[in-house]
């Protein structure tokens, strides 16, 4: 819809324009709730090194098909949507994986040896662990409450989290059980589908520790 050229709504518009629009805007339109939860999570509770260097992006990096890793403020245009869409998201894919990998490993360089990595992307297949990990080892962190969850529930989740002011605890990817029974469903919440903030407040406040400032590898 948002790439079809009588589109009128005002994403739709701003994508077939020479300025384009930004990739977390893009990205939150054409997966919902999901990557809108992923986004407020990470702006929440991201506590980076130095939030002014550029390879760091203040601390929030969007994995994509073919750039590696991008602020989620990086303007782009129907003509990039349209290259994301033409490349496969797979291991062997060296137009996938190379950028990403380059990605990672400026990244690892700019945060340093104390700052952990999470990654709050699909962790149960290899796309993102098998390139990831072998570059920050145990410096790549996930949430455990993860497991089980479908990408619907992992999105309510984290916007469950924002709206609690709770962090989720994390683990090393190395190791983890990535696969596990599904968890029981989430309680709706009012207004969690829609485009604005869910309205009110999470009906689970067990969700993760609360929130504790920068969070920094323990050794």
């Amino acid at each position: 819809m948002v790439m079809s050229p009588v589109a009128q709504f005002t994403l739709a518009r701003q994508l077939r324009s020479a300025e384009g629009t930004s990739l977390g805007d893009v990205f939150s339109f054409v997966s919902g709730l999901y990557f809108r939860g992923k986004l407020a999570y990470a702006r929440r509770f991201a506590r980076p090194p130095d939030p002014a260097d550029p390879v760091v992006a203040g601390g929030v990096l969007v994995i994509t098909p073919n750039a590696g890793l991008r602020s989620p403020d990086t303007p782009i245009t129907l003509a990039s949507l349209e290259a994301f869409a033409a490349v496969s998201i797979d291991l062997a894919n060296g137009a996938y994986r190379q950028p990403l990998e380059s990605g990672a490993r400026a990244l690892l360089d700019a945060v340093g040896p104390d700052c952990d990595v999470v990654l709050l992307g699909s962790i149960a297949s290899g796309k993102y662990v098998e390139v990831l990990q072998p570059i920050f080892g145990d410096r790549l962190v996930f949430p455990p409450a993860f497991v089980g969850r479908g990408d619907m529930s992992r999105g309510g989740l984290m916007l469950r989290c924002v709206l609690a002011e709770a962090e989720l605890e994390y683990a090393p990817i190395a190791g983890a059980t990535r696969h596990g029974q599904r968890p029981p469903k989430l309680a709706p919440i009012k207004g969690i589908l829609g485009n604005g903030t869910p309205e009110g407040m999470p009906y689970e406040t067990n969700v993760g520790r609360p929130f504790k400032g920068a969070k920094k590898k323990k050794r």
